[in-house]
């Protein structure tokens, strides 16, 4: 041995084993780390994933909504248009004389109930 060393017996080789278990435990808190941030988006990710699917339900059901309003306006409007025709004709006018105004034709006879 010469001056200014010293003898470190078996430190010598349990350095590198200290510096093993450290690297190893670095390591796995890395990986543990890791392994949260990972489970941690997965939760996040499922709960939106829950959210969109409750609004997906609610959306198709205001879609059928509508589609159901549509056809009753569709519908509506088939019978606007059908009375708009009835309007113009002649039996609109006689119908609408003989209820509202009471009038009647020459040849017909009234009968009233007693």
């Amino acid at each position: 041995m010469n001056k200014g060393e010293y003898y470190m017996g078996n430190t010598e080789k349990r350095r590198p084993r200290k510096h093993r278990k450290r690297r190893m435990q670095r390591h796995k808190r890395s990986v543990l780390a890791v392994s949260a941030v990972v489970l941690l988006l997965f939760a996040v990710v499922s709960a939106n994933s829950i959210s969109l699917r409750s609004k997906e339900e609610y959306y198709q059901g205001q879609e059928m909504e509508l589609e159901q309003q549509i056809k009753e306006e569709k519908a509506r409007a088939e019978e606007i248009e059908e009375l708009r025709e009835y309007v113009g004709t002649d039996q609109y006018v006689e119908d609408v004389a003989r209820e509202k105004l009471g009038l009647i034709h020459e040849n017909e006879i009234i009968l009233k109930e007693k």
